[in-house]
C-alpha cells in the first residue's frame, strides 16, 4: 500500500493525497486560516499529491476538480461543516494515549454489548457514553460494539448512511471523542469493536464518484451501484478501504471491526477483497503485537467466510449467525412472518446450537432454494449470537424490543441460553434490564426528494408484514428521542431483577465453563420435549456443568443428568429472580434423570 489517502499532518508540514485517475487537473484549495490554490502532481497510479510546509492543524481545505467542481476530501478525517462542507486537517499525533499495556483480548473471551451512541444516553455523545462504562464492567461485559460513526448527513442516523469512512461524526464528539472513549474502555479492560460499512455509502453527500471509479454498475445492491471491488481500477478502491481498516486499528486503537453486510460486497476476483483485507489486518496485528480482529455480518450462512485460506476460506476471524436469533424468537413469540417462517420446525433451536447454522444446505421455503453450507466442524467461538440487535429490533415497524413481546420468565430463559451457550454472546443496549422504549429507524437527510423516497420505502417494506401499520416517520425528531434508553429503569422492580440475572449468568459463564481455555471437551447439546427443552453438558476444569432450558409452560423430563451429587447454582424460577417459586425438584444426592422441570425455567447444575 504505497500511499495513505487524506491529509496527513506532522508538525511543520502536511501531505495531501487523493486518487482521481481520470482527471486532468486537481487543485488543493485552502480556505482557512489563509486562502491559496496549490496545484497537485499526478503519479502513474492516478494519485495526486502535494506537500505544504508550515500549515497548521485545523486548516480548512477542499479539492477543485478540472477547474469545474469543488468537493471535500473523500478521505476526510473530519467534516466540521457537515457532509457538503469542506474538510479539515487533523493532527493525529497530539492525543495522549494511556493504554500502552493493552494488547487486546482473545475472541473467545468476548462478551459483546452493542450500542448506538446517539440513543445510549440523553446527551448522545461518546463522552456521556464513557460515563456508563462502569455499568458495563459491573455487568461483566468484555467488549463494546459501536454502531457506525462515519460522518453522515445531519445529526440523527443509525450510521449506515455514512459518506466519509475516515471521519468521526462531529455530533458524537469527533476524532478526539472516539479516542478518549477507546482509551477509557481499555483502562477498564474493555475491548472496542467498531461497525464499518464497506458495501455501500450513503445517498447524501457521497461525492466519491466525482473523483474516480469507486463504484460499478455491473452489480446492484439495495443501495444502488456496488462498490468496485473487482472491476477496472479496483486495486486502488481496495487500497482505500484497507487503509480505512488499518486507520482504525493504528490511530484509534480499535480492537475489532464488525464488517456490515458482507453479502452485499460483490466480488468475483480470484482473491476477494475480504481475503486481502484479512491478510492485511492479520499482518498488522503480528507486526504490532496486538490482537486485532475482523467479525463479518452475513446472511449467506457461508462457512468459507471464517475458514482459513488453506481450506479455501477468506480467513475472517468470526461471523454473526442470525439462525439462532430466528429460532429462539419463533420459539418465544410464535411469530412466523417473513424469514421467521423458516424457523417453525421443532428441531431448529437445537440445530442452531449444535450445528452453528440451521440452514447449512437445507431447503429454505422463504428463499425458495437451498441455503448455506455446513459449519459443524468449526469452533463455536467463531460465531456471534444474539437474542436482539439493532437490525432485529429496529427493522420492526414499531421497533419493539423483546421486553414488549414476551413475559418475564421467557426473557430470563432467553438470556440464559444466550449467555450460557458456548458461542460469543452479543447483547443490544438496554436488553440487560428490559428496556421498554423502542429502537426505531431514524435519519436526518436534508434533501426533500430523498426524504420522501425513504418514507415511501419504509412503508412498502412493512406493508406485507404489518398490515395497517405505518412505521413512525424516520425524519421526526420524536422518532429519535423515543429510541433513547431510560437508565432510571435499571433500579426499578423487574428491571433491576433482570439486570441482576444477566449479571449472574455472565458471572457463571466466566467462572465455570465458557471460555475456551476452561473447556476440556466439546459440549453435548440435546433437545427434548419437541425441541422446547434444551440440555447443554460441558466438562470443565471445575467439573461437569449442566445447563437446562425449558421454553414450554408445561413440564419437561430431565433425562441427561448422571448419578452425581449436584449443586444448583442458577434457577430462574426462584423467588430471588421474581419467579413463581422453584420449578425444579428438591436437590438430593443421586440421579435427577426421572425428575421434571415443571414449567418455563432455566437452571445450571455443577457436579459437587
Amino acid at each position: 500500500m504505497p500511499f495513505k489517502p487524506g491529509a496527513w499532518y506532522t508538525p511543520g508540514k502536511c501531505t495531501f493525497t487523493v486518487w482521481a485517475p481520470h482527471h486532468e487537473k486537481i487543485t488543493l484549495e485552502l480556505l482557512r486560516p489563509r486562502k491559496a490554490e496549490i496545484p497537485m502532481d499526478k503519479d502513474p497510479l492516478g494519485y495526486w499529491h502535494c506537500l505544504l510546509p508550515e500549515l497548521p492543524a485545523g486548516s480548512i481545505y477542499q479539492y477543485c476538480i478540472d477547474d469545474s467542481i469543488r468537493r471535500p476530501d473523500p478521505a476526510s478525517f473530519t467534516q466540521p461543516e457537515g457532509v457538503h462542507g469542506p474538510s479539515q486537517v487533523v493532527d493525529h499525533t497530539e492525543f495522549a494515549w494511556e493504554d500502552q499495556k493493552w494488547k487486546g483480548i482473545l475472541l473467545h473471551d468476548y462478551i459483546i454489548y452493542e450500542f448506538h451512541i446517539g440513543t445510549f444516553t440523553d446527551e448522545g455523545t461518546l463522552l456521556s457514553a464513557t460515563q456508563r462504562l462502569n455499568h458495563l464492567v459491573d455487568l461483566g461485559i468484555t467488549a463494546v460494539e459501536l454502531m457506525p460513526v462515519a460522518h453522515f448527513p445531519g445529526n440523527r442516523n443509525w450510521g449506515y448512511d455514512g459518506v466519509y469512512p475516515f471521519a468521526v461524526h462531529t455530533a458524537y464528539g469527533g476524532i478526539n471523542g472516539l479516542k478518549d472513549f477507546v482509551n477509557e474502555c481499555h483502562k477498564r479492560g474493555l475491548a472496542v469493536i467498531l461497525d464499518v460499512v464497506y458495501n455501500h455509502l450513503g445517498p447524501e453527500g457521497n461525492y466519491m464518484r466525482d473523483f474516480g471509479p469507486y463504484f460499478t454498475d455491473k452489480y446492484k445492491t439495495p443501495w444502488g451501484d456496488a462498490v468496485n471491488f473487482d472491476g477496472p481500477f479496483s486495486d486502488e478502491v481496495r487500497r482505500y478501504f484497507i487503509a480505512n481498516a488499518l486507520y482504525w486499528y493504528e490511530y484509534f486503537h480499535i480492537d475489532a471491526l464488525r464488517l456490515d453486510a458482507v453479502h452485499a460486497i460483490y466480488d468475483f476476483s480470484a482473491k476477494p477483497f475480504l481475503a486481502q483485507l484479512a491478510d492485511e489486518v492479520h499482518e498488522w496485528s503480528r507486526s504490532n503485537s496486538r490482537m486485532r480482529w475482523l467479525i463479518a455480518e452475513s446472511d449467506l450462512n457461508d462457512s468459507r467466510l471464517i475458514r482459513p485460506a488453506s481450506q479455501g476460506g477468506l480467513d475472517i476471524d468470526a461471523q454473526w449467525s442470525d439462525d439462532f436469533h430466528h429460532a429462539l424468537h419463533v420459539q418465544l413469540t410464535g411469530e412466523n412472518q417473513g424469514i421467521l417462517g423458516d424457523f417453525t420446525d421443532s428441531d431448529v433451536l437445537a440445530k442452531a446450537l449444535n450445528d452453528r447454522f440451521v440452514y447449512d444446505g437445507r431447503y429454505s421455503n422463504y428463499r425458495k432454494r437451498t441455503h448455506g453450507n455446513p459449519a459443524v466442524d468449526l469452533a463455536r467461538n467463531k460465531f456471534v449470537l444474539c437474542i436482539q440487535n439493532h437490525d432485529q429490533v429496529g427493522n420492526r415497524a414499531r421497533g419493539e424490543r423483546m421486553s414488549l413481546l414476551v413475559d418475564f420468565e421467557s426473557r430470563k430463559c432467553a438470556a440464559a441460553v444466550l449467555l450460557l451457550s458456548p458461542y460469543i454472546p452479543l447483547m443490544f443496549m438496554g436488553e440487560e434490564y428490559g428496556e421498554a422504549n423502542p429502537f426505531l429507524y431514524f435519519v436526518d437527510h436534508t434533501d426533500p426528494d430523498l426524504q420522501e423516497a425513504v418514507r415511501k420505502g419504509r412503508k412498502e417494506e412493512f406493508a406485507a408484514f404489518h398490515v395497517g401499520i405505518d412505521p413512525p416517520d424516520p425524519f421526526a425528531e420524536d422518532t429519535f428521542f423515543q429510541s433513547k434508553l431510560q437508565w432510571s429503569r435499571t433500579e426499578k422492580a423487574d428491571h433491576a431483577i433482570l439486570l441482576g440475572f444477566y449479571r449472574t449468568c455472565i458471572g457463571l459463564r466466566r467462572e465455570y465453563a465458557f471460555a475456551k481455555k476452561h473447556v476440556s471437551s466439546a459440549p453435548e447439546i440435546y433437545a427434548d420435549n419437541d425441541g422446547k427443552f434444551i440440555t447443554i453438558i460441558m466438562e470443565t476444569e471445575s467439573g461437569t456443568v449442566v445447563c437446562l432450558f425449558n421454553f414450554a409452560d408445561h413440564p419437561a423430563s430431565i433425562t441427561r443428568m448422571e448419578d452425581k451429587s449436584w449443586e444448583k447454582v442458577l434457577d430462574s424460577s426462584d423467588p430471588r429472580w421474581n419467579g413463581p417459586g422453584s420449578l425444579l425438584p428438591a436437590l438430593k444426592k443421586g440421579s435427577l434423570r426421572k425428575e421434571k422441570i415443571n414449567g418455563k425455567c432455566s437452571a445450571v447444575f455443577v457436579a459437587a
